[in-house]
């Protein structure tokens, strides 16, 4: 082995031992949380810590579900979020295609006004999205964190439009001489090619509505229709905080959000180098 391959074997081996060092940080506080979850009210505090619970206490996961209506509010979490994220991949999708291969008198405006929305933060149209809801009845509904789903986003407008601009015109305009309608071409030609994005927009809006916390508080009051994260913060009290059952629903709650990212994992990764190849 010459200096050359020496110097890059060891840079490789500096690289490795730093990205181990920096992914065991990232890991600690989950690792934490699932040894905290198997704790008793008494060994949370304890000091030096237990990083390893003796006894293991596998009946706070069954504590959990006596407690509050935990699976009601799993249940609610998974249909807002399922509905979400076919509502958002549905009318992004549709949108992306509009502004891609159909050309209509401005096209390029409306989209860059689109653009544009991106710039806007959430937080100014907190009150006139309440008072419309409001006004229309909506209150104390699920309608609220699903309806607006379906209206689209400029987020997931553009990457799909982006992608979709990429897929060889010469496709559409064999599907257009073999008799195929621009709806049909979208759905037989368009769709399929498109899984990468649509994977990958899809696990971007799973999650987000999945970890939404500030709009079922704004919108929910009936505790049998809360979500999630609302019925989580119910164990945060006052005077007394159930750490050990708080930690065992946290870790309950990131199940689904795994499971969707390995079931999406093949197709998310491509969408990301290519994404990245086309940046």
């Amino acid at each position: 082995m010459d200096r050359h391959q020496a110097l890059a074997v060891g840079r490789d081996v500096l690289l490795y031992v730093i990205l181990g060092i920096l992914g065991l940080m990232f890991a600690l506080p989950f690792i934490w949380m699932i040894s905290t979850s198997l704790k008793t009210a008494v060994d949370v505090f304890m000091f030096p810590p237990k990083w390893i619970p003796d006894p293991i206490m596998w009946v706070n996961y069954k504590e959990l579900f006596r407690v509050l209506p935990f699976f009601r509010f799993f249940k609610n979490s998974a249909y807002i979020s399922f509905l979400c994220t076919f509502g958002q991949i549905a009318s992004c999708a549709l949108a992306a295609y509009a502004f891609s291969r159909p050309k209509f008198f401005g096209r390029d405006f409306l989209f860059f006004v689109l653009l544009a929305t991106m710039m806007v933060p959430g937080q100014v149209t907190i009150i006139p999205r309440f008072l419309i809801m409001r006004a229309i009845g909506w209150m104390d509904t699920h309608l609220p964190l699903i309806i607006p789903s379906f209206l689209g986003g400029a987020f997931g407008t553009f990457m799909l439009r982006q992608f979709f601009m990429g897929i060889p015109k010469e496709l559409e305009d064999a599907a257009a001489i073999d008799g195929c309608s621009r709806f049909r071409t979208f759905l037989v030609i368009y769709l399929p090619l498109s899984k990468p994005a649509i994977a990958t927009l899809a696990l971007f809006v799973f999650m987000d509505a999945w970890n939404d916390l500030l709009n079922p508080i704004i919108y929910l009051s009936t505790p049998s229709k809360m979500t999630l994260t609302v019925g989580l913060t119910l164990f945060q009290g006052e005077y007394r905080t159930d750490w050990h059952l708080l930690m065992a629903g946290a870790v309950v709650s990131i199940v689904p959000t795994v499971v969707v990212y390995l079931a999406t994992q093949k197709h998310f990764e491509s969408g990301i180098m290519m994404g990245s190849i086309k940046g």
